[in-house]
């Protein structure tokens, strides 16, 4: 799978190296948004396993970054959809090399055990 040059002259070795599955069939998509493809073609050009490409474009698609119609896949079309996922990516990777990754588990430890008074209150100003 190609990468955009910038990128490969921008990031480290881990970083590139570091892509989920997510990541890895976005990049794919948007790199033939022209075409729509099988699961198993998607699966074989990326890299991921063919047993976990139908959990991963459920949740792209869950997320509103691919489509699909039958049995083919495509990137979205919806373009300031994805430059929203693609700034808040790049955000997370900024933060995580500074901060350090978040840990879930951690963050469990120290959750509330009932929710906020307002959490369930529909009438908060935006």
């Amino acid at each position: 799978m190609s990468i955009d040059i910038d990128e490969f002259e921008e990031k480290s070795e881990t970083e590139l190296a570091d892509l989920t599955n997510g990541e890895r069939v976005l990049r794919f998509l948007a790199h033939n948004d022209s075409r729509a493809f099988k699961p198993a073609e998607i699966a074989e050009q990326t890299g991921v396993s063919k047993n976990s490409i139908g959990n991963v474009l459920g949740r792209l698609e869950d997320r509103a970054l691919v489509r699909h119609k039958g049995p083919y896949w495509a990137i979205t079309d919806d373009e300031q959809r994805l430059a929203s996922f693609s700034n808040y990516f790049q955000t997370t990777s900024a933060l995580n090399d500074r901060l350090g990754e978040e840990d879930p588990d951690e963050w469990a430890v120290h959750a509330p055990d009932e929710s906020h008074p307002d959490a369930d209150r529909d009438d908060r100003e935006d």
